[in-house]
């Protein structure tokens, strides 16, 4: 009988060696490691050949080690979360669908939500008087070409500046925190409407400071349910270097930072970027073709398409079309998208992802290329919230990856400038 799943109850939990290795974040053979160092006590079940673990021992082994988190599974670092599953076609905040989230929910009551497990109806978030003005005395010395990511990274920084409290990692502050922050930068950027409402909702405000455009009930949903969508995706690579910061204990403005770090590139959050381009290279030429296949014969990816963790649509995109069919404005924006679909599937099996959505949405808005990786930044925070939380509460500096030196032999001589002695 090979080593159990779950391990009978005799006087005590007792775990299987798979799960102790799981506790611990270890692999199995690790765990019998500790038990030949006498660090672990083991047990064999009668009629049983697997061995079996006190569960109070193992998770005191667990807290002097900090050897929980990170681990490896096929090769891969892992680390264990409960904030976003993605599951073959379908994508969930705590076991709730994001599409149903999306479409019941604004951004603010999902966020909350997340971080508290407390639905708030009429949740609104509110920016700090001192912050924001930090930030709008910052972003104003910006060149005049700067653009709404410079923007956002300066607003932080001054942000955080302002906040005398931001080494206080507490829950409650932590969470206070977030509450302002995220309204203060997007308060922070330059707004096209004469008046602007504290009061209004962070979508409202957010999309008077994208486009030009009076926003109609529609198409504010649509933006609103974008947000929600984009609140967390798992271990994305920004969301991977915030926890990193998180594990040294960086205060929560400074792993908003990492995160928009990592974010900046066209593999990740300017990715919306290439795909609002294309739209309007279609919509110019009148075709998807022509442009399809200039970006195949250039050796690219089509933009917009395609999705390592979906075999299928990207749930994301295909909730957020369902709303942009709401929109009138978007139609020749969605018919362009369904054509680079439709002309790339003659080809390759690719399908959308949420950049291409995305790009329906500020293509149709008149919004500039760069605002789906300003909505992705501003969403995405509330998720490294979430995910800074979690690490607070995990053993301080765990993402430590240790090296496979390849360099030189050691010790090597002292190196020579090359330059003889006068």
């Amino acid at each position: 009988m090979a080593d159990r799943d779950t391990a009978q109850d005799t006087g005590g939990q007792r775990l299987s060696t798979r799960e102790a290795a799981e506790r611990l974040g270890v692999k199995p053979e690790t765990v019998y490691a500790y038990v030949s160092r006498g660090q672990l006590t083991s047990r064999r079940e009668p009629g049983a050949r697997g061995s079996t673990f006190d569960a109070q021992e193992v998770d005191a082994l667990a807290r002097r080690t900090g050897r929980r988190e990170p681990s490896t599974s096929g090769g891969e670092l892992a680390v264990r979360t409960g904030i976003t599953l993605i599951d073959r076609d379908h994508c969930y905040y705590r076991g709730v669908d994001t599409s149903d989230l999306a479409a019941h929910y604004s951004y603010e009551e999902v966020a909350e939500w997340l971080w508290t497990g407390e639905l708030r109806p009429g949740t609104h978030f509110t920016a700090s008087q001192d912050a924001l003005s930090a930030a709008h005395r910052a972003v104003q010395s910006l060149p005049a070409h700067s653009g709404p990511m410079d923007r956002l990274r300066v607003a932080l920084i001054a942000a955080a500046a302002a906040d005398p409290l931001r080494f206080d990692l507490s829950e409650d502050t932590v969470l206070g925190t977030a509450r302002t922050l995220i309204p203060t930068l997007v308060d922070a950027l330059p707004s096209h409407a004469p008046k602007q409402r504290a009061a209004d909702s962070l979508a409202t405000r957010l999309w008077s400071r994208l486009t030009s455009q009076p926003a109609d009930a529609a198409a504010l949903r649509a933006l609103d349910a974008a947000m929600v969508l984009l609140i967390d995706h798992d271990l994305a690579a920004s969301t991977f270097a915030v926890r990193v910061a998180a594990s040294a204990r960086a205060h929560p403005y400074a792993i908003v930072s990492a995160g928009f770090g990592a974010l900046d590139g066209v593999l990740h959050g300017a990715a919306s970027g290439l795909a609002h381009r294309m739209l309007t290279e279609v919509l110019d030429r009148g075709s998807a073709a022509a442009v399809v296949a200039d970006h195949q014969r250039a050796g690219h990816q089509v933009p917009g398409l395609g999705h390592p963790l979906y075999p299928g649509e990207d749930p994301r995109a295909r909730a957020l079309f369902r709303l942009l069919e709401e929109v009138p404005q978007a139609r020749p924006a969605l018919h362009a998208a369904h054509q680079v679909i439709t002309t790339t599937a003659r080809h390759t099996e690719l399908h959308a992802n949420i950049d291409l959505a995305l790009a329906v949405l500020t293509v149709s808005t008149d919004m500039p290329a760069e605002a789906g990786e300003t909505i992705f930044a501003i969403a995405r925070t509330a998720g490294w919230i979430a995910h800074a939380l979690e690490e607070y509460a995990e053993p301080a500096l765990r993402m430590r990856p240790r090296g496979q030196y390849s360099g030189p032999r050691a010790p090597q001589p002292l190196p020579s400038s090359g330059v003889a002695a006068g």
